[in-house]
């Protein structure tokens, strides 16, 4: 599903503007390390900040130089991750999230805004 939200993306400008559609990189665990969504971020110049789990680095390896470099990982800027975890479980606090009761996408997605706009209220009174 990363692929379609991907393409879904659009971050509206402060001040007006065309909304931004591409981010600068993006941050996943080693679910995320995939060829295709390998290949999508780096024909959209997307930074991946993505480990390279232990059976792709085995199959690299025995592969020899016909397995290629091991792709680019920036460790310093993976231990932001937490950050999004962090907004996840606080997402899964709401029942109706963690278990997907609704049964429409639409209504589905209203929720999480509403959760969002909610957390992004607090934040806003808790900042002096």
């Amino acid at each position: 599903m990363l692929l379609p939200l991907l393409e879904a993306l659009k971050v509206v400008r402060i001040g007006g503007g065309r909304p931004r559609t591409v981010p600068d990189a993006l941050r996943g665990d080693k679910a995320y390390s995939s060829r295709a969504i390998r290949t999508h971020l780096r024909t959209r110049d997307i930074k991946a900040v993505i480990p390279e789990p232990d059976d792709q680095k085995g199959n690299r390896k025995r592969r020899g130089s016909r397995g290629g470099r091991p792709p680019a990982f920036d460790a310093a800027d993976y231990r932001n991750r937490n950050v999004v975890e962090r907004r996840f479980c606080h997402l899964k606090q709401w029942r109706g999230l963690a278990t997907r009761y609704d049964k429409l996408a639409i209504v589905y997605r209203a929720a999480v805004v509403l959760n969002a706009t909610i957390a992004w209220l607090r934040h806003l009174s808790d900042t002096p």
